[in-house]
């Protein structure tokens, strides 16, 4: 059963190799699920369908491995321990997929037991102290009204050997782990110690990253919410550029990397006139430079929005070589520079006022929207189906419109940024109104 794309996926080095799924074993245990619908085990979803792609690929096509629960599983439920980890930065949402998780293992499975491990990686680890939380459907039913993780996170590797050891002493028979980029390849890592000691412990990566950069995985959850907080500070922002003769209102918005919530946020909101975001270089002075654009825009216009991502414009910052625990270079202060250079440039020639505003921590700690609520439901509850049907060394997200079981490594080959070169992008140009390019040359 082979269900096509609806919409076309650019990764042309992508093989049908690259898709498949490791499994534990054969599952010979039948589900004790009650709905009666199965989702076979030959279900594909098409990956991409570029005449180009097909042509490096010698014609053949890569499908994915549609997410769902097997007739047939791998573990038996009652004789099985699962564990439940929530790693790296807050983002909305993780309290639903912990309870997703939850509520589907206890009462469509009845698996023996769930354990929450507390605060990220360090939790695997005796040497750190932290104690282990039984989770139940009774003390996780109201989790999903709140921000952030009742299991708390971390920071920094931990070693792979060190959490198998924990797996094998609590008699784990299946991990989620959820997180953004360095939890997955943190979670590879765990697999190949589990397939060194020829173990049969699942580990189900739930893809998290609020900055919606990690690969394959076309909306992560909590982004959803994240933009539509964003907003709220754009709006304001926006209310305090036109309270006052040119008036300058300036948001900074997650995004290391990629540009994503700076972007879908001016795109809802049209009062934005310049999203400045990783992947778009710009000069500040010059010609075509940001400062002598906002002055035109100042003049003609009388006030000006200004979307900024944390990560924007490093070249013009002297950032710090340190890298914090993560393993991520810290950024240059990039909205800092914006404000002395604005102030620098228009000493003397307007008498501008100019409102900063920093909503990042408040985004990154509210609850879940509907939308994403509904979102971490489902795929908290195919991370169990793929864990009781043996499946491992993989991560569940929704592509084409089906939930889908991709392989870690393709998760972690690299980080999803924009395309400035793409319909997107130039949706949001066409949205704020500022030029194609900042830069004076090229």
């Amino acid at each position: 059963m082979v269900k096509k794309a609806q919409t076309v996926c650019p990764p042309d080095h992508l093989t049908p190799k690259d898709a498949l799924i490791a499994s534990l074993g054969p599952a010979k245990i039948p589900s004790p699920l009650q709905f009666g619908q199965f989702t076979a085990d030959d279900s594909r979803v098409q990956a991409y369908i570029t005449p180009e792609a097909m042509k490096r690929c010698n014609n053949k096509p890569t499908y994915f491995e549609e997410a769902g629960p097997r007739e047939k599983l791998y573990f038996d439920p009652s004789k099985t321990k699962c564990a439940v980890v929530t790693c790296g930065g807050l983002c909305p949402g993780l309290n639903d997929v912990i309870r997703a998780i939850v509520m589907d293992a206890h009462f469509n499975y009845k698996v023996s037991s769930v354990l929450g491990v507390r605060y990220g990686l360090q939790g695997f680890i005796p040497s750190y102290g932290h104690p282990l939380m039984e989770l139940t459907p009774r003390s996780v039913s109201n989790i999903h009204e709140f921000g952030g993780t009742i299991l708390a996170s971390s920071r920094g590797p931990q070693s792979p050997s060190a959490i198998v050891d924990f797996l094998e002493r609590m008699n784990i028979s299946a991990l989620f782990m959820v997180g953004g980029d360095g939890t997955m390849k943190a979670a590879a890592s765990v697999v190949e110690e589990i397939r060194d000691r020829n173990r049969r412990i699942a580990v189900i990566g739930i893809p998290k990253t609020i900055d919606n950069d990690i690969n394959f995985v076309p909306r992560s959850f909590g982004f959803d919410t994240a933009v539509d907080k964003a907003c709220e500070a754009i709006r304001c922002a926006h209310v305090e550029a036109q309270g006052v003769p040119y008036g300058i209102g300036l948001v900074k918005l997650m995004g290391r990397e990629s540009g994503y919530i700076a972007a879908q946020a001016a795109l809802a909101l049209k009062e934005v006139n310049y999203v400045l975001v990783p992947e778009d270089p710009f000069d500040l002075e010059g010609e075509k430079g940001f400062l002598p654009v906002l002055e035109k825009r100042l003049r003609s216009r009388g006030h000006a929005v200004i979307v900024c991502a944390e990560g924007a414009g490093q070249e013009l910052v002297r950032a710090e070589a340190a890298t914090d625990a993560s393993g991520n270079v810290v950024l240059g202060d990039i909205t800092g520079l914006l404000r002395r250079k604005i102030a620098e440039y228009f000493k003397g020639r307007l008498p501008f006022t100019l409102k900063y505003i920093d909503p990042s921590y408040i985004i990154r700690s509210i609850p879940a929207n509907s939308n994403d609520r509904i979102y971490c439901g489902f795929l908290g509850q195919n991370a169990v189906h793929a864990a009781m049907a043996g499946k491992t060394g993989m991560v569940v997200t929704k592509w084409n419109s089906h939930y889908v079981h991709i392989p870690m490594s393709l998760v972690t080959r690299e980080r999803k940024k924009i395309d400035i070169q793409s319909h997107f992008w130039r949706a949001v140009l066409e949205s704020t109104g500022q030029p194609r390019s900042l830069r004076n040359q090229g």
